[in-house]
């Protein structure tokens, strides 16, 4: 007891001093997060962005979270948002999508307690010393000191895993396995950035168990494919599948898998969510053990897998497929899919013949609303059709459409594309279909264009000279590697330098610029790289390269 106290002691002295080193870092990030003066007014005053998205990407990201309804910042402690319910719907979008997809896996949701104790902690050292700075502590419960401090769980492995060891008793218990849907706490140090970097962040977290390493291995693959799923087919955002190299894998795990992506707006990768192999390091940790049905009387560890997916999915659409106008959202998870407004309504025109006409917006949006379309119509007063057509645009509705008494005229209502701004008309006759088809049309379209600029933008590199230059030109780069960590700290070393481009981003914007880390070795390998004969780009590294490797600066 008394050496549990020590430790606790020992681990409380260690979180306070990151938490005032956190609270110094977060103070001066809050201050660079403030919106500047535009016009004698402040920024987020005015009702549209006020920047460029080419200009200050930083400055853009902040307005369009903030002005589109996403987020709003938590200003009784810094580092934390609230999620508004224009986030909520697209994150049960998700949601409901991804669980659906694990459901036919046959894994059952569960939910733990948020809190861990010193003893579990100490059980896995090499997993939660990556963790260790980030650790929110409780300390007191009223004005009384716990005996034991109680940590927040920055993830559930040390939660969940003595209890698997109790309810795993027979290889017929397996595969075994869990999804929680919840909230972590990291007490970052570093700036915090809306749905990038949070001391708060929501995700699910999926913990399971098999009895072979072949099966746990197919199970992270298709989790993988679920997280590519979630990016390509609903927000319209390519990722590279792939492995992540030793020094980046997930701490204590036997491999990680990933989903990557890159922002064209500054060149970086940005990693989208993993899936990982734990091997049987958690399972020795923990015990968690069932008879071989090999070799009876001999009992064997379980493999284990985790897998997670968090709210910054959401970031990463909004800064892909965001322009100057504010938020661009994919028809598949926009809450709402067509805004119906009423122009023309003059001064001159009486009350019947505007009840008249309003009277046909209804019947056009019932109409929408039949056909399965997430509709709404625009009838508040006041405001002049382009305030609206401005004010929707800013929160991302992916098609407008107009009706006016030139469309009844005509019978056909006009549209204008979010996406492109591309404007027509549609017979009233074929809404039912036309609409459906153009949200399709412009899903589709979203995604192309991005992938098109992430194919543009990934460049295989076979001269060292070449690196820093793509890098400075917003690519991220495929390059031949040994794979040895080391070597990659090496080619962080020698990639790192000034640059305005490369610092151009929600998180720092005259920083020196981040030299480049791997993202991830692909799945898909180029051509070109001959094993045996084919040496890794580093200039210092001597050794053969093993796979093409995908490098970037990133997030």
């Amino acid at each position: 007891m008394e050496e549990n106290k020590e430790q606790s002691k020992s681990a409380l002295k260690k979180a306070e001093k990151a938490a005032q080193m956190a609270a110094k870092k977060a103070e001066k990030a809050a201050k660079q997060a403030s919106l500047p003066v535009v016009g004698g007014k402040k920024a987020d005053d005015i009702i549209g962005i006020t920047v460029k998205k080419s200009e200050n990407f930083s400055q853009w990201y902040q307005e369009v979270v903030l002005k589109a309804e996403l987020i709003e910042y938590y200003t009784e402690i810094s580092g934390f948002f609230i999620m508004r319910p224009a986030t909520m719907y697209i994150w049960n979008v998700i949601r409901k999508w991804f669980q659906e997809h694990i459901d036919e896996l046959g894994v059952e949701e569960t939910n733990f307690p948020m809190f861990l104790s010193q003893k579990s902690l100490e059980k896995e050292k090499e997993h939660v010393e990556g963790f260790a700075p980030e650790l929110a502590w409780v300390t007191k419960a009223g004005d009384k000191d716990l005996e034991v401090p109680v940590a927040v769980r920055p993830t559930s492995e040390a939660v969940m895993y003595p209890y698997y060891a109790k309810w795993i008793r027979s290889h017929r218990d397996l595969p075994f396995r869990l999804n929680q849907w919840n909230s972590v706490v990291r007490w970052e140090a570093k700036q915090t950035t809306p749905f990038l970097r949070a001391r708060e962040f929501m995700w699910q977290e999926g913990h399971t168990a098999h009895l072979t390493e072949q099966a746990a291995g197919e199970e992270v693959l298709q989790i993988l494919e679920f997280y590519a799923g979630v990016y390509e087919q609903l927000l319209a955002v390519p990722v590279v599948r792939g492995r992540k190299t030793e020094a980046e894998k997930f701490a204590g795990g036997y491999y990680t898998t990933t989903v990557e992506g890159y922002i064209p707006s500054n060149g970086r990768g940005i990693q989208g969510a993993t899936s990982h192999c734990l091997g049987q390091n958690f399972s020795k940790m923990f015990d968690i053990t069932v008879e071989d049905p090999a070799e009876k009387g001999k009992h064997i560890h379980v493999w284990q897998n985790s897998w997670g997916l968090s709210t910054r999915v959401i970031g990463v659409m909004v800064m892909i497929h965001g322009d100057d106008k504010g938020l661009v959202l994919p028809p598949r998870i926009a809450k709402i899919q067509s805004i119906l407004i009423p122009v023309g309504l003059t001064a001159k025109m009486s009350a019947e013949e505007k009840d008249a006409h309003m009277k046909k917006v209804d019947e056009l949006f019932a109409t929408l609303k039949k056909a399965g379309v997430r509709a709404d119509v625009d009838t508040r007063e006041g405001y002049t059709p382009a305030w609206k057509f401005n004010d929707w645009e800013l929160k991302g509705v992916p098609l407008r459409i107009e009706f006016g008494p030139k469309d009844a005229a005509k019978d056909v209502v006009s549209y204008a594309r979010r996406d492109t701004g591309e404007k027509g008309t549609i017979p009233i006759s074929e809404l039912t279909t036309k609409v459906p088809e153009l949200l399709e049309t412009i899903q589709q379209d979203m995604y192309n264009k991005a992938e098109a600029s992430f194919r543009e933008h990934r460049l295989k590199i076979t001269k060292w000279d070449d690196v820093v230059p793509a890098l400075d030109a917003k690519n991220v780069v495929l390059i031949p590697h040994c794979l040895v960590p080391d070597c990659e700290d090496k080619i962080k070393e020698l990639t790192t330098g000034r640059s305005d481009e490369a610092a151009d981003g929600p998180e720092s914007q005259k920083a020196p610029s981040m030299g480049m880390k791997s993202l991830c070795i692909p799945f898909e390998q180029p051509e070109g790289l001959v094993k045996g004969e084919t040496k890794c780009l580093n200039p210092e590294c001597s050794r053969l390269a093993e796979q093409w490797c995908m490098f970037g600066r990133s997030y």
